[in-house]
């Protein structure tokens, strides 16, 4: 690969592509106030906003490991269930204050 300068066509495109990145007010304004940090996003968190088909998936699902984990004892469904039970009990919280606002 060599390090000179680019053709005269492809100049043009990295000049435009540049152009067009330099418009976008949103790019920059994340750029300028991206930073790393150690903690978590929680924004994002609690804007989530559940589907009641995707909650009542996740019932079913909890109850279906529930159900199974109790019936086999199995050491990988009761942690499986463990692992989706919160996730649910949050998107069901989520929805129902969704739902309660009006």
């Amino acid at each position: 690969m060599t390090i000179g300068r680019l053709p005269d066509h492809e100049q043009r495109i990295l000049d435009e592509v540049e152009r067009a990145l330099r418009r976008d007010r949103r790019l920059d304004r994340r750029m300028r106030t991206f930073r790393l940090s150690r903690r978590p996003d929680l924004t994002r968190v609690a804007a989530y906003r559940p589907r009641a088909l995707t909650v009542l998936l996740l019932l079913v699902l909890s109850v279906t490991l529930m159900v199974t984990g109790v019936v086999t004892s199995d050491p990988g469904v009761i942690w499986a269930f463990a692992a989706v039970w919160p996730g649910t009990l949050f998107a069901v919280f989520r929805l129902l204050c969704r739902w309660s606002r009006g």
